[in-house]
């Protein structure tokens, strides 16, 4: 019986905010170990939370870029698990009322255009991170990381091939930077995303059992980990063995995927909402000065591109992939 990959994508984008989402400290990038850090984001009791403002209009900026629905009350919840880089055991999200929903993201390949729905945008607070030392079995903790503000932005279970999620996180990617909320640098981990992946027959509507694929920081390691796993799916389907629900990380030199461990569901997580954190309220006046300071889009660009100076779709295509090509392209017009 022939097969079809399904494929659905949760990337999270770092916010360009000065500061961290619950507290003062900087988000700059690069600073020594542990000196980006206060009591709030070392977890320390007693310290509680202030929301930055300036994530809420981030966020609303890409949900009204991508025609989502805006929940005018969302709520910040905690994400219960505990890991060396997670200060508090828990990390503040958002679940049952995140801040957008809906959406999606037109994207297209070879020659024809594609949208991708979204199924909700939230915000919520970056971990730490783990620096494993190379000589000596140990791993350090550093903190600058936790606490820095970022966007997830999950899709709909429906891109069909690891070509059609590249062009998906290509066009996301260029959303961000135009709408000017995530440098998406992917090296420095900014704009990074996780793949979820199953296989099920053609035709069918039921999802298979799926994996999600971890350590992906460009997108031809997302193409070629999604290539290793699909084929790797039909193998194990092939020789009747059933699909193990699990974690698993890519690894770039050898071009293969391994396990890492169990899949979670939503119950592990234990989510509660936020004791210390009120509901965020969205009024007509706040969304409508960001609506209104919207730039020109990517697609609405090159369309005019196409229009108004005669060039060719492709033409178009590579001078408004990027804001800063684009601007400088019609500054030298001008």
């Amino acid at each position: 019986m022939p097969l079809e990959p399904v494929i659905g994508l949760e990337v999270h984008a770092q916010l360009k905010t000065r500061t961290k989402i619950f507290c003062g400290c900087s988000t700059v990038f690069g600073a020594s170990p542990n000196t980006h850090v206060c009591p709030v984001c070392l977890g320390l009791p007693g310290a509680l939370p202030v929301f930055n403002r300036r994530v809420a209009e981030f966020a609303l900026r890409l949900a009204l870029a991508t025609g989502g629905r805006i929940n005018r009350e969302s709520r910040f919840a905690r994400k219960n698990y505990f890991y060396p880089d997670l200060p508090k055991g828990y990390q503040i999200s958002q679940y049952a009322l995140p801040i957008a929903e809906g959406g999606g993201v037109e994207i297209d390949l070879d020659g024809g255009a594609r949208r991708i729905g979204l199924i909700r945008i939230h915000m919520e607070e970056d971990a730490g991170k783990l620096v494993h030392d190379p000589h000596r079995p140990v791993s350090h903790v550093d903190l600058n990381r936790a606490g820095v503000p970022l966007i997830e932005i999950v899709s709909a279970p429906e891109l069909r091939s690891p070509e059609e999620a590249g062009a998906y996180l290509r066009k996301l990617r260029s959303i961000v930077r135009y709408l000017d909320i995530c440098d998406g640098n992917l090296e420095e981990g900014s704009f990074r995303c996780d793949a979820n992946v199953s296989l099920r027959p053609v035709g069918s509507q039921t999802l298979g059992t799926r994996t999600e694929l971890k350590n992906l920081n460009s997108f031809r390691f997302v193409e070629r980990a999604l290539h290793y796993e699909i084929e790797r799916q039909r193998e194990e389907l092939a020789a009747g063995r059933a699909i193990v629900q699990e974690t698993r990380l890519y690894d770039a030199e050898q071009n293969r995927t391994f396990s890492m461990r169990g899949k979670e569901e939503a119950h592990d997580y234990r989510y509660f909402p936020d004791p210390d954190l009120l509901p965020l309220a969205v009024d007509d006046a706040w969304l409508e000065a960001i609506a209104e300071a919207l730039p020109e889009l990517p697609d609405a660009r090159r369309r005019r591109f196409v229009e108004q100076y005669a060039l060719s779709p492709e033409e178009a295509e590579r001078l408004t992939a990027g804001r800063e090509v684009a601007d400088y392209f019609e500054a030298c017009l001008a």
